[in-house]
């Protein structure tokens, strides 16, 4: 058993059990379970509508279920609503701010909400400024903050009172690219140093570079959780171009390979990295001089595609 697991079996991390959540006649979250672990940083992707803004706010306690179960770290957010709100930093896709109020004094109001002394408050305040490259901005008031800034405020709203789990609902939205790199290091090292990251995203190439695990949503169900790490195949398409098209194709057929015209080149279906290591070898044995080899799609964006190809 992995520590990330052992922490789970004791309590540590989320975990959600067929969760159901329903506004009258709509059901937004119909039969949701996943896990998320310390240590770990968790994707939850899904097409809008799929329940994941519903889902996190049950899970920040802010919403409760109409049936199903959820612990974070042990604590239920129903019964304990008070003890997981000192463990979880959220953030959500859109928040206010006291906008006649400087960055600095948005930060010491959070850390009193939050029991925090004033010395105390003050430090993790520098702190979690200089974490989300905030420092120089620190006196600005909020309202002068452009969006991309509001949400590193957002971010460290989040971390202000070293929260054992972080709640992320779309937090690079508004970001630009420096600031997205940022945010996936930051995340990564919050991971590392055992903290719950539970992440939110429509932007799949960047969660690929971030997440340990991704569990897909779609219409208010989890209908796959898998490791991102490359460990389980998916199946993907692959672009292929050569010098000789006509001994690519050739090739191709020989080998009885999945295959559709794509312009000057030809798209293979494969079912894992090996197959394509040795598809690849026996193309350049062919000697039709292959100048690109590359998937299309990443392996999370694949996962996701074929578990939602039913949407309508």
């Amino acid at each position: 058993m992995s520590s990330a697991d052992g922490a789970v079996a004791n309590g540590g991390g989320i975990v959600v059990e067929r969760v159901h959540r329903a506004f009258g006649d709509v059901v937004a979250v119909d039969d949701i379970s996943l896990v998320a672990r310390p240590g770990e940083v968790t994707a939850l992707i899904g097409p809008n509508g799929a329940g994941k803004t519903t889902l996190m706010l049950m899970l920040a306690t802010l919403l409760v279920p109409d049936d199903g179960s959820i612990t974070i770290d042990g604590y239920s957010p129903v019964d304990d609503p008070r003890e997981v709100r000192r463990r979880i930093g959220w953030m959500p896709d859109g928040f206010g701010t006291w906008d006649a109020l400087t960055v600095r004094e948005v930060l010491h109001t959070i850390g009193a909400m939050y029991d925090l002394g004033a010395a105390e408050s003050r430090i993790r305040t520098d702190e979690v400024l200089e974490q989300v490259h905030l420092a120089d901005l620190a006196d600005r008031r909020a309202r002068v903050l452009s969006r991309g800034q509001k949400q590193r405020l957002g971010m460290a709203r989040a971390l202000l009172h070293r929260p054992t789990t972080l709640i992320l609902d779309e937090p690079a939205s508004g970001l630009d690219p420096r600031s997205r790199i940022e945010l996936r290091d930051l995340l990564r090292g919050l991971a590392a140093s055992g903290t719950t990251v539970l992440v939110s995203s429509h932007i799949l190439t960047e969660l690929q570079e971030m997440a340990d695990r991704a569990v897909i949503v779609s219409r208010g169900r989890s209908i796959e959780s898998q490791a991102v790490d490359g460990a389980t195949p998916v199946a993907r398409t692959w672009r292929v171009a050569a010098l000789d098209r006509g001994r690519l194709v050739a090739a191709l057929r020989e080998v009885g390979a999945n295959w559709n015209d794509a312009g000057t080149a030809v798209d293979v279906l494969l079912e894992g990295d090996p197959q394509a290591a040795e598809l690849l070898a026996r193309l350049v044995e062919s000697g039709a001089g292959i100048t690109a080899y590359a998937p299309l799609h990443g392996e999370m964006e694949a996962a996701y595609l074929a578990a939602t190809e039913d949407r309508q």
